[in-house]
């Protein structure tokens, strides 16, 4: 069986043209070359995914030396045509289709150290071994590059720490529910972190014309504070005064606003809840 050129499949990737009717047919029947597809429009995905990122640190120099050593060891192995031609049958069953879908997706992110080496230090494309295939091909590889420049970057910055970040502790807390007139339905949480910052969860809140405010109280002398405004979201994390106490203001009050100027409470409380901790 003749398969698709490389350069080919790489414009099909990624939505350059498409297919005419000889190469749809045989994408139909070719399982390795819809692998090689498939793979291919991954890595460019990936690309897509890491564009924002271009303001991160430069690596430092032991990544640059990993990889080159990736490059290096990539260019001792066969190139990928040659496997496609040379090592698949002609009647590839679906587990060699796998195996060579992998053996794709290896060289091809091998090809983007390579681009990543030689696009973030252009002083180091004089060290390249061989050329390109074509544009097409440095265009695919370049994505790929994107998503190792980054993988390499995030290493670097937390290389001993292997565990995620323990949540936040928390030093008091209170279940929020529906007050006054408002809908049973109306449902959150308020929880108090150590470091002191309220978070507060909230749902099925009734729409209001104006905006919804986080008060604290007292409810021996009902002398209450604003902690600040709940966007058009579900949760919000508000920072509270420092040495606030909790024990007198226990109460978490969520009101509805308008929009007058006026920066006393309104008297219309949708939720509330005590404090314990």
């Amino acid at each position: 069986m003749q398969h698709l050129d490389h350069d080919r499949l790489v414009f099909l990737a990624l939505g350059e043209s498409e297919a005419d009717d000889g190469e749809s047919t045989h994408l139909g029947t070719c399982a390795l070359c819809r692998a090689e597809v498939a793979t291919l429009r991954q890595v460019a995905g990936l690309g897509t995914e890491t564009q924002g990122l271009a303001d991160l640190p430069d690596p430092p120099e032991h990544v640059w030396q990993g990889i080159e050593a990736q490059v290096r060891a990539a260019e001792a192995g066969p190139l990928l045509t040659e496997t496609r031609r040379h090592r698949v049958p002609e009647q590839a069953d679906t587990t060699t289709a796998e195996q060579t879908d992998t053996t794709t997706a290896e060289q091809t992110f091998g090809t983007a150290a390579e681009s990543t080496v030689t696009r973030l230090d252009p002083a180091r494309r004089s060290r390249r071994g061989r050329g390109w295939s074509g544009w097409v091909a440095t265009a695919v590889t370049a994505a790929a590059a994107a998503a190792v420049g980054v993988v390499g970057t995030v290493s670097v910055l937390r290389p001993d720490d292997p565990t995620p970040t323990p949540p936040p502790v928390v030093v008091a807390s209170a279940p929020l529910a529906a007050y006054g007139e408002t809908s049973p339905t109306a449902t959150g949480d308020a929880r108090v972190f150590r470091d002191g910052q309220l978070h507060l969860h909230v749902a099925n809140l009734p729409s209001v014309p104006g905006y919804y405010e986080v008060w604290l109280i007292n409810p021996t002398t009902m002398e209450m504070f604003s902690v600040g405004t709940l966007g058009g979201g579900s949760d919000a994390l508000l920072p509270l005064p420092p040495n606030v106490d909790l024990k007198s203001y226990s109460v978490v009050d969520v009101s509805a606003e308008q929009y007058d100027n006026n920066s006393r409470h309104s008297g219309d409380s949708l939720l509330r809840g005590s404090l314990t901790g």
